[in-house]
């Protein structure tokens, strides 16, 4: 049965792991240990802040998933809450078995318990399938995204 919890402390080198598992990934996260300490700082930012929640997917005490669900107030929509789902991963090993599904749907419960009218994510171009995926959840794109690294 798959358990899903806030992240704790103990979790986030797993996180890291999962974060770097992908095509995408391995080119931007830094799994050495000990982490680098910007890890730790954001996971200590999350983990204060009330209108953050960092969710695990566990399966048999192992952390098999993560993604971050951040709530913002617009003022769009007449004043209502949005929620950005980011961060999303499954260990290989586990995908295509039902966990991302279960784990997107964990977090739009959350969010509509929260009063959130609108859930929204971000896929990169690059991960075709993840696009795929999320159409069959539910999810349109209905927009265009744009993104400026500074």
């Amino acid at each position: 049965m798959i358990i899903f919890r806030e992240a704790k402390r103990e979790d986030l080198e797993r996180i890291v792991l999962l974060l770097a598992d992908d095509m995408l990934g391995t080119g931007r996260e830094d799994v050495s240990i000990p982490l680098h300490q910007a890890y730790e700082q954001a996971f200590e930012a999350i983990s204060k802040d009330k209108h953050n929640e960092l969710i695990v997917a566990e399966w048999d005490e192992k952390v098999v998933g993560v993604c971050q669900l951040t709530y913002i107030p617009y003022l769009t929509y007449r004043g209502s809450w949005r929620a950005i789902i980011e961060g999303v991963r499954i260990a290989s090993e586990f995908r295509g078995k039902g966990f991302g599904e279960a784990l997107i749907k964990e977090a739009i419960v959350r969010a509509k318990e929260k009063g959130v009218l609108l859930v929204q994510l971000t896929t990169d171009k690059q991960r075709s399938k993840a696009k795929h995926f999320y159409e069959k959840i539910g999810f349109k794109a209905t927009h265009e995204g744009m993104k400026l690294e500074l």
